[in-house]
């Protein structure tokens, strides 16, 4: 659902950049409260597995492909606020290196996919996580819920920006109609694949799972034919704290980045090459007459292939590959530097307050 240059006139692209620069600052301070040392480098890797999966379109109608957004997703493994900064990262990342989604329309997007898809998707995940049973099963079907919703909603706002700043005169119940049904049908997708990874960290690193907290489900003893809370018991010994190793999320990095490099170096060669939910609507309906050519169209990373690499395979692997270590290095980056930050707080405030007294 990038949207290129040329869909939404100058004021309505400034308005989105202005409003989506605001969520990206709101969410560095939010994000503070979220990250600690270990999800700071695990928030990287969402945001590169994002990317990756991103390049794996699917089909979900005849002629008509789907991809993830992924907010739904980075919501739920790493919070609301960092999951609107990986998905922001990602997208930066597909505009200024291979073209893919306005330069101008940056802001658009970002309120779109980032904004939008995580306030809705987590939301309806929470509504769900906290009226479910607390099981690991109630997680990931809030999951899917959640991302599923989050997919049609982007598509409802990007309806909403075009019926005030479209630049090409169509109806909008045609242009909502259209939007509305492909992508409820994109969002089963995303819903799937969403499920899918959140209940993988699961299964191996619950306490990873940043929507997880607190959902564990206690212990029950059957009573009368009926099942009832298990009285807590005092531990026997004091508790000792996790060994390192345990604490450690090196292989679940490892494993990931791993995952994301196979998946946007090898898989997305197979891809769907039909034209995305936006691009199909946009074709039908009229809405790309004024797309413009994008500013990095020279990119030597343009459209996901390396520049004079003339095997396609290995031009789209490399290219596929150079995102991922490019989204790793810089998101890994972004997060850490936040992360510091919220250290760095405490430590000044104490040093304020000594010398205050």
């Amino acid at each position: 659902m990038h949207v290129p240059d040329g869909f939404i006139d100058a004021p309505v692209s400034l308005a989105a950049g202005v409003a989506a620069a605001g969520a990206v600052a709101v969410s560095l301070r939010g994000a503070r409260r979220e990250l600690d040392e270990r999800t700071a480098p695990l928030a990287g890797l969402v945001a590169a597995f994002i990317f990756a999966v991103q390049m794996l379109n699917f089909p979900v109608a005849a002629g008509t492909s789907g991809h993830l957004l992924g907010g739904a997703l980075a919501a739920i493994l790493v919070g609301p606020w960092t999951g609107v900064l990986c998905v922001s990262v990602v997208l930066l990342m597909q505009s200024v290196l291979f073209a893919d989604g306005g330069l101008t329309a940056l802001g658009v997007n970002t309120v779109n996919m980032a904004v939008v898809t995580v306030v809705v998707a987590y939301a309806v995940f929470r509504g769900l996580a906290r009226s479910l049973p607390r099981t690991r099963r109630s997680v990931t079907v809030a999951a899917f819920a959640g991302a599923l919703v989050s997919v049609p909603a982007s598509a409802a706002a990007f309806t909403l920006m075009y019926a005030v700043g479209g630049t090409t005169d169509v109806p909008i119940g045609k242009v909502l109609t259209a939007m509305l049904g492909v992508h409820v049908l994109i969002g089963i997708g995303e819903g799937a694949i969403t499920a899918a990874t959140v209940g993988a960290v699961l299964a191996v690193r619950p306490d990873l799972v940043h929507g997880a907290r607190g959902l564990t489900a206690p212990l029950k003893l059957r009573v009368g034919g009926e099942l009832v809370d298990a009285p807590a018991a005092a531990p026997a010994v004091p508790a000792v704290p996790a060994p390192a190793a345990a604490r450690s999320t090196k292989k679940v990095w490892g494993a990931g980045l791993a995952t994301a490099l196979v998946l946007a170096g090898i898989v997305s060669f197979y891809a769907s090459a039909s034209p995305d939910g936006l691009e199909k609507v946009a074709a039908d309906q009229g809405i790309d007459q004024n797309v413009r050519d994008h500013a990095a169209a020279g990119s030597p990373l343009a459209d996901y292939g390396v520049k004079d690499v003339e095997n396609a395979r290995l031009s789209g692997g490399l290219a596929g590959v150079i995102g991922v270590g490019a989204t790793v290095a810089v998101g890994t980056g972004v997060f850490w530097a936040v992360r510091r930050r919220r250290a760095a707080a405490p430590a000044q405030t104490a040093a304020t307050g000594a010398s205050a007294g």
